[in-house]
């Protein structure tokens, strides 16, 4: 086992030599422009003592404030604090990492371990300016009945929000989880800089759902990293749907166990001034591994560059990459690009993408039939961008169409 102290310098060491090594892709943000610390923020037992508007920015990301209804547990971090946290069922651990740090003295061993410390500069200021995040784990065996919910909440002026998650589902386990990002409302400038690292051991499955509602002088870094072993899933849906001035991430999943799974769902709408370049990136280790990666992209105006790249390196391995675009006005941009690379016979790689505009026969056809014109736009944008998603729960499936809905009056 590692001993953290000593892990800790490592990490630290290797933090400060890629302090200023700027990521591989996308713009490159000057952390100098932000400030790193943020005072401590008090515990909130009763999540309805929230201001009103703090409330509201919530509840549009799927986040429910009762704390008893439909949830299996909750966390909610404002700024660098962990304002409140519940598990409400047996054999979930929802807390905050560093309350995990100190219960648990194996959690340094997954520490960095999906993720790399000195991946860049992002990742190497959220180790040398450390905050805090989220610790969510499933029990071997244990299943969550609804979902655990987390919402990472960015509050003060020209704060770059550090967030360090370690989610783990044991072996046989299952976790739902849905979480929210969102920020107050507001002109000033922020950074949301998070490393997630999620660990799907055997037969485990982990799905995820993220909801995104920033602001749009927001830029926004995730690092994300998966870890599948044998006969695991990881599902991953993200949806974006209002303005941000810069979102750049591309989580990694490596399956490393036979007949591991990994699923990625994305839903991108890009305004005027908001630039997006998001991706999922996949390595297919192991014997009989599969993914899936399918993304739904809209430009009103703004800029997404959608990346996806599948690598296949063990026997029977399948994988296929989806992209499609609309650009519905203005001058948008939408750049796919689809990697795909094959280490060995007897792999099925594929991959399909397609950018264009709405069909003018197909808004004449719903007319025919007695819509408006707005109505019938309404009705293909909202028919592009539902994605059937296999073995979504039903409670998962209505936030996400939730979100969607909430949005499309937007678009128009």
């Amino acid at each position: 086992m590692h001993n953290r102290t000593t892990t800790s310098e490592v990490d630290k060491e290797k933090a400060k030599a890629a302090a200023t090594k700027p990521a591989s892709f996308g713009e490159d943000i000057n952390l100098e422009d932000y400030v790193s610390s943020a005072e401590e923020l008090p515990y909130e037992s009763d999540l309805s003592q929230l201001p009103p508007q703090t409330k509201e920015q919530m509840t549009q990301v799927g986040v429910v404030l009762d704390g008893s209804r439909q949830r299996s547990g909750t966390i909610i971090q404002m700024d660098h604090s962990v304002i409140h946290s519940l598990a409400q069922q047996e054999g979930i651990e929802v807390m905050s990492t560093n309350q995990a740090l100190a219960k648990h003295d194996w959690l340094s061993d997954y520490w960095w371990q999906a993720v790399a410390v000195d991946a860049d500069k992002y990742t190497a200021h959220v180790e040398l300016h450390q905050g805090d995040g989220y610790f969510i784990r499933a029990l071997p065996g244990s299943k969550t009945i609804y979902p655990v919910q987390a919402c990472l909440y960015l509050a003060k002026n020209k704060l770059a929000q550090n967030v360090h998650n370690i989610i783990i589902a044991e072996e046989n386990s299952e976790l739902h989880i849905i979480t929210g990002c969102a920020t107050s409302v507001r002109e000033e400038p922020g950074l949301h800089l998070g490393v997630s690292e999620f660990y799907v051991k055997k037969g485990a499955k982990i799905i995820f759902t993220m909801i995104h509602s920033w602001t749009p002088n927001i830029a926004v870094r995730p690092r994300s990293g998966i870890i599948v072993e044998e006969d695991g899933l990881f599902l991953s849906n993200y949806v974006i749907m209002k303005p941000v001035k810069s979102l750049q991430m591309y989580p990694v999943a490596r399956c490393v166990g036979k007949n591991a799974t990994v699923r990625f769902n994305s839903i991108l709408v890009t305004p005027p001034g908001s630039t997006m370049d998001v991706g999922s990136k996949v390595f297919l280790n192991a014997e009989g591994a599969r993914t899936e990666i399918i993304s739904r992209v809209i430009t009103t105006g703004g800029n997404i560059i959608a990346r996806g790249y599948i690598e296949g390196s063990a026997p029977e391995v399948k994988g296929h990459l989806e992209c499609r675009g609309l650009i519905l006005q203005g001058e948008g941009l939408i750049h796919a690009i689809p990697e795909l690379r094959g280490n060995l016979a007897g792999i099925d790689l594929s991959h399909e993408a397609a950018v264009g505009k709405i069909a003018e026969e197909e808004v004449e056809y719903l007319m025919a039939r007695g819509l408006t014109r707005t109505e019938a736009t309404a009705t293909i944008i909202r028919g592009f961008l539902r994605v059937d998603i296999e073995g979504l729960p039903p409670q998962l499936n209505v936030e996400l169409q939730r979100a969607v809905e909430a949005s499309e009056q937007d678009l128009m």
